[in-house]
């Protein structure tokens, strides 16, 4: 396992919010963790990386590579962060400061994490440009001088761009529409082949489950109540609350009593 989340809770002064959570993520596979909005997914991918609000408090074990997370150190877990756990967050605009270039904010990335040569930290920053498939001349741009969709393609470059070992992807699609949350996702997948990462992928999206997750866990009230494969629990589900989130989902609902899949956008 590359992560394994172990009886984890997340509380604030005055309730618990995710309540005594397992969960694992294995190398190199797509895991998808599902539910609703306010169940609790985002804080529990939050707390991987130490990421909480000031207000709330991780108890439990979080263990990626056999070190305990939440046991480090804030420099200890700035160094990982983005070298070893990469994010991508549905704001992908806040991710880049207006005043400052493509490049300059790749440049500063990879001089954080200890890259000391000018001319090497160009050459990466234009390859990893290049394998979201855009030019390297978008490095002399400015943020507000590209679009949404280029912007989103340089956001996943950045957190790609040390070749992290778990990427956590957390409602990275849930701004887009249809067809560019797909192109965003296959993209994912492709650098996923690429790299060996794995990737945690936080959605309420069961069209996006269907079609690229190995696994998945339900998440309910700060609680999972269903993990297995996602063949498994989408053809046989076993809990209630996923039967109601699958047949809440049409297109979803319609593909599985067919047999079909979903027809590509």
């Amino acid at each position: 396992m590359i992560l394994s989340i172990e009886e984890l809770s997340i509380a604030g002064r005055d309730r618990t919010i995710v309540d005594n959570v397992s969960l694992a993520v294995r190398e190199g596979e797509f895991m998808a963790l599902v539910g609703q909005s306010g169940s609790g997914k985002s804080l529990l991918s939050q707390s991987i990386g130490q990421l909480l609000p000031p207000n709330l408090h991780a108890s439990g074990q979080v263990v990626f590579e056999g070190s305990n997370l939440l046991e480090r150190t804030p420099k200890e877990m700035r160094a990982l962060r983005g070298s070893r756990i990469s994010y991508i967050f549905q704001d992908y605009q806040g991710a880049f400061t207006p005043f400052r270039s493509i490049g300059g904010h790749f440049d500063e990335y990879q001089k954080v994490h200890g890259e000391k040569s000018a001319s090497v930290r160009k050459t990466k920053a234009a390859a990893a440009l290049e394998s979201v498939g855009l030019d390297a001349a978008l490095l002399r741009r400015y943020p507000f001088q590209l679009s949404g969709g280029q912007l989103q393609r340089a956001a996943i470059a950045t957190s790609l761009l040390l070749s992290p070992r778990l990427l956590i992807a957390d409602e990275a699609t849930t701004a887009l529409d249809s067809v560019s949350g797909h192109r965003v996702l296959e993209l994912l997948v492709a650098k996923q082949k690429e790299t060996g990462c794995a990737i945690l992928f936080i959605t309420h999206d069961w069209r996006h489950v269907r079609r690229y997750a190995n696994r998945l866990s339900v998440m309910k009230e700060g609680r999972i109540v269903e993990s297995g494969g996602k063949h498994r629990i989408l053809d046989h589900p076993q809990h209630e609350y996923t039967r109601q989130l699958i047949d809440a989902a049409p297109v979803l609902s319609r593909s599985l009593k067919s047999g079909l899949e979903e027809e590509t956008p």
